[in-house]
């Protein structure tokens, strides 16, 4: 039987703000356990919650972001549940009616392109944590503490519709809503600190079928990697075990990323078991037309402006833009080495970032923020590919060289110490040729006789005659005119 996947995403991201959602609590991540607590994140009796302004406008600015209503008046209600490290036994949550309603994210799936409509983005505070095996009892034994540094943590909880159909479309959603959240600056998008927290609810159906099958939520995934994996590995287990006749039970699941599987944790509760109900200590948020259009104001250039900017301006390439846009950072950076270059090398300067320096910063796990090889020391390097000084395989040696700082990390020091300037000689590259072709005359027959590797072959023998500094189009033009002359 063929097999359809369904997934939407839950995201729960921590909000920048220097307090908690609804205390002056600070939010500082790594400060010794229960030290960032005040009376209301520990729900002393006569403590009243208050609410944070701050993190109200961040939930405007990515309403905003991705075209959806403000509501101008949420509530907030309670969510009953128990968990030792939630002193209130409920979490203070938006139900019925959230803040951000509707909106959708368009990211690149490859090289198609595809927009994932949002439900809703809803306020809610975060619990405390519990830590296991960090405290050793009297005796010796193992035991559990609980820090409550993170109660009270203000979150946006950003939900998908089911519009996904694979892991890889899940990863490119995630990423892309992760550099947004960034981009908009009301997240650090820190997933090892808990930042950009991601649940997965999964299921498969028949294809064809238009009911959804049983779903399962794969609970805070917290990296990209894991999140494709988990998916995968759910989508396995669910369809084997449709298929050996037994039937998917609605629960929430955590992925183990030792055992690269997903571990039933509890039964997956509905809205009603949460009892939702008002809180009777905050009135509802009441968000003004006025208000809303301050944060617009202050808003950044987006990402979906950005793109079609670099599109119109720049003559790149859908693909492209996206790719430069991933985020504010990298995008200043490709505009300040396009700006540097004179007009119409963009597709230059894009094919460099995404290539060289992209692969040295994965390889290396550095942001373009921590790159060794400034703009302006790029825009250079690629000057010298414009004026022929250097070809562009040569110019891959010098960005090396470059980015390990060696003198300084001036290309034009390293070009020179090096030797590398590129050999434009006509006379010395067609004695190059010819001394090529006189001592290869097989492979000069097979081109004649319609092989066209033939012709890259000698290329080949050239450029290593010539160490690799030949101009590689003077090379072409004069290997092509003798063999057809």
């Amino acid at each position: 039987m063929a097999w359809e996947i369904v997934i939407g995403l839950e995201t729960h991201t921590q909000l920048s703000t220097q307090t908690k959602i609804f205390s002056g609590s600070a939010t500082r991540y790594g400060a010794l356990p229960n030290t960032q607590a005040n009376a209301v994140d520990l729900a002393l009796p006569g403590s009243l919650p208050v609410m944070n302004r701050a993190a109200v406008e961040r939930a405007i600015r990515l309403g905003l972001a991705v075209g959806a209503t403000i509501a101008p008046r949420s509530i907030f209600a309670r969510k009953n549940y128990f968990y030792p490290d939630s002193p209130k036994n409920y979490q203070i949550s938006q139900f019925e009616i959230p803040v951000v309603q509707g909106g959708s994210i368009s990211f690149f799936v490859g090289d198609q392109e595809k927009t994932i409509n949002l439900t809703r983005a809803h306020l809610e505070e975060d619990a405390g944590k519990s830590m296991h095996d960090d405290f050793i009892g009297p005796h010796g034994e193992s035991s559990t503490g609980i820090d409550l540094n993170r109660a009270g943590t203000p979150l946006l909880e950003i939900v998908s519709e089911p519009e996904m159909r694979s892991a890889a479309e899940a990863v490119a959603y995630a990423k892309a809503l992760h550099s947004l959240v960034m981009w908009l600056g009301i997240c650090d998008g820190n997933m090892q600190e808990g930042s950009f927290r991601i649940d997965a609810n999964v299921s498969v159906r028949p294809v064809g079928q238009q009911e959804f099958g049983t779903r399962c939520e794969i609970k805070n995934v917290n990296s990209f990697k894991f999140l494709e994996r988990a998916i995968q590995y759910e989508v396995r287990r669910q369809i084997e075990l449709i298929e050996d006749g037994g039937r998917v039970v609605q629960e929430t699941r955590l992925y183990d990323s030792d055992r690269d599987e997903t571990r039933s944790m509890r039964s997956k509760e509905d809205a009603h078991d949460y009892r939702y109900f008002p809180d009777p200590d905050l009135p509802p948020l009441v968000i003004a037309e006025d208000w809303i259009e301050s944060v617009r104001q202050t808003m950044p250039e987006l990402p979906a402006a950005l793109r079609a900017r670099f599109i119109s301006e720049f003559g790149l390439t859908p693909v492209d833009a996206a790719q430069l846009s991933i985020s504010r950072d990298l995008a200043a950076y490709f505009e300040s080495v396009n700006a540097a270059l004179p007009t119409g090398q963009a597709k230059l300067v894009a094919n460099w970032i995404m290539g060289e320096v992209s692969a040295t910063l994965n390889r290396e796990e550095k942001d373009i923020t921590e790159s060794p090889v400034s703009a302006s020391a790029l825009a250079a390097l690629l000057t010298r590919i414009n004026d022929g000084t250097i070809s562009n395989k040569i110019a891959r040696d010098v960005f090396a060289a470059m980015w390990a700082g060696e003198l300084g990390g001036d290309p034009d020091a390293i070009i020179q110490a090096k030797g590398l300037t590129q050999i434009s000689d006509s006379g010395a590259i067609a004695a190059m040729v010819d001394a090529v072709l006189a001592d290869n005359p097989a492979i000069v027959a097979e081109y004649r006789a319609g092989k066209q590797k033939a012709f890259n072959s000698l290329v080949g023998q050239i450029m290593k005659a010539a160490k690799g500094k030949a101009n590689p189009q003077q090379v072409n033009d004069l290997l092509k005119a003798k063999l057809d002359s």
